[in-house]
């Protein structure tokens, strides 16, 4: 029981801590989303929280006081508030400097047109009146803030250009941003904005006005530097030359101690020199004496030395001379061979090559040959294959021809022999249309009939129908009597046969439509008083009623 007791507690702790983990998180949101922290450049502007201010009130006097009012506005500067998202509103209005540059085309006073150049710093003032002023007109649009300040920076710097000349302009820069600066803070002031600082960088023309002005001082500050110039370079000038006219006086002193000294130098030189000439001379003498000595045995031992040498060059170039015709002969000799062998080696290869030409010519006009003579060959066995073939169909058609009329006679000598009776009645039925229209010829040049006599009953068709039957008749027993065959019997045979076979033919086609198409068709059965007939019977029938 108590380690039950002892898991509800730590069960109930637990709930608990969960319960509190839950509500911390809820609170912690809620701190999140309700309370906002404003950085160190940025003011906390909330709408729908009302905040007492000091408004400064004008009296009618003109006197100033301040009262306090109700803001519908709450503005925290670098802080942290409690912000209700259902019924306020927050907005984070930044308070760093914007740098904003212009550049202004505006007339001075002395109707030059020129090219300002500015930057200016500003930003939103840090007190809460400058920041609800701002709120109310940038909250929503803060890159407004740099396009208005331009405006207004632009309109003040023309006005004030108007008032001053280029050079006023020139020499008191400072002034001039200065008082820009003094006229547009006020209006910036009014839309919470402060002016931190506004300097000229550039004030230009377009048509060189602003550099002409320093051209008269420039000329005259360079014309006096050239005449300070020019008067230094003289001053130079005299001080070299007065130092030159020192330094030729004491080069010309110089000169002349210099020409003592080497005038005595000179003597005591040439003195010494002629006897050194003279001894200079005896020591050759003796050297000359001495060498012409060496020369004349010098030019003994030469004589002998080149006689000795022309005596071996000569013997020295009749050996060379002698091996060089030798060689030369040899070489005659080697060539001569080289060329007589090489005139037989082309003569044999002209040799071979004609011959090798004449095998080749005769193996081409007997390949030639061989070929025309093949080829008349063949087509002589062509042409009498042909022939024989043509021939041979020929003859089969012939042969085929005759036996296929050899089998027709033989055939129809058959079956005259063993019908000759129903052979003789197709004949006649043949022939009969051939009868009957030589006949009704002889009708068909009648051109009116005129009927006399008789009785009532008998019209002209009665009367011609009754001639032309009895003439037919008497066509009929012509033919009975000239060849036996009576032609009444046959006709009604013929009508008989075909009647008997197209029952037949009806009763086959009704019995294969009825029976299945798998089995075979199964015999006629015989009843009682009816009789089958199949198409012998028939045939034999058609025979029989041809015979009667």
């Amino acid at each position: 029981m108590e380690i039950a007791g002892l898991v509800g507690i730590l069960v109930l702790v637990g709930i608990a801590v969960v319960v509190l983990i839950v509500i911390g998180l809820v609170v912690l949101l809620f701190a999140r989303s309700w309370i906002k922290v404003a950085r160190a450049d940025e003011a906390l502007v909330i709408s729908g929280r009302k905040q007492k201010v000091q408004r400064a009130v004008i009296n009618a006097d003109g006197s100033s006081s301040s009262e306090i009012v109700d803001s519908p506005v709450t503005v925290i500067v670098n802080g942290k508030s409690l912000v209700n998202p259902i019924t306020q509103r927050h907005e984070i209005i930044s308070l760093r400097s914007r740098q904003v540059s212009l550049n202004a085309e505006a007339q001075s006073l002395d109707s030059v047109t020129l090219n300002v150049d500015g930057v200016a710093i500003v930003k939103i003032g840090s007190d809460p009146l400058y920041v609800r002023r701002a709120a109310e007109r940038f909250a929503s649009q803060d890159k407004a803030i740099e396009q208005f300040t331009t405006e207004q920076l632009e309109g003040a710097l023309r006005g004030i250009v108007a008032t001053l000349s280029v050079v006023e302009l020139m020499r008191e820069r400072k002034k001039f941003s200065d008082q820009i600066a003094a006229d547009v803070s006020q209006e910036l002031a009014e839309q919470g904005l402060i002016l931190d600082s506004f300097q000229i960088k550039g004030i230009t023309d377009k048509v060189g006005y602003i550099q002409s002005l320093g051209a008269p001082e420039i000329q005259s500050k360079r014309q006096a530097a050239e005449i300070s110039q020019t008067n230094a370079d003289r001053a130079i000038n005299q001080k070299n030359i007065a130092n030159q006219e020192s330094n030729l006086v004491e080069q010309t002193a110089l000169d002349t101690n210099t020409a003592n000294a080497n005038a005595g130098i000179g003597r005591a030189r040439a003195e010494a020199e002629q006897a050194e000439h003279l001894a200079r001379a005896q020591a050759e003498q003796a050297v000359l004496q001495q060498n012409a000595e060496n020369r004349q045995a010098q030019l003994d031992a030469d004589v002998k030395r080149v006689a000795d040498a022309q005596k071996y060059e000569a013997e020295t170039r009749a050996q060379a001379d002698l091996y060089t015709r030798e060689r030369a002969a040899e070489a005659a000799a080697i060539e001569q061979v080289k060329q007589a062998e090489a005139r037989t080696r082309i003569a044999e290869q002209q040799a071979e090559a004609d011959r090798a030409r004449a095998a080749g010519e005769a193996a081409a006009a007997e390949a030639k040959a061989t070929g025309e003579a093949n080829a008349l060959r063949a087509l002589a066995d062509a042409e009498a294959e042909a022939r024989r073939l043509r021939a041979s169909a020929e003859a089969d058609a012939i042969r085929a021809e005759g036996e296929a009329r050899a089998a027709a006679v033989e055939a129809e000598a058959k079956a005259i022999a063993s019908n000759q009776e129903a052979f003789l009645s197709q004949r006649v039925l043949d022939v009969l249309p051939t009868i009957m229209g030589e006949f009704a010829k002889g009708y068909a040049t009648i051109g009116s009939v005129s009927i006399i006599g008789g009785s009532g009953e008998d019209g002209a068709s009665n009367v011609v129908g009754a001639d032309s039957a009895k003439a037919l008749k008497s066509v009929f027993d012509s033919v009975s009597s000239a060849t036996g065959l009576d032609l009444a019997a046959i006709i009604q045979g013929q009508a008989v046969g075909q009647g008997i076979g197209a029952g037949i033919a009806k009763t086959q086609a009704s019995a294969q439509a009825s029976a299945p198409a798998a089995a075979p068709a199964p015999a006629p059965s015989k009843r009682p008083g009816t009789k089958t007939v199949d198409a012998s019977d028939a045939v034999s029938a058609e025979d029989s009623a041809a015979g009667e």
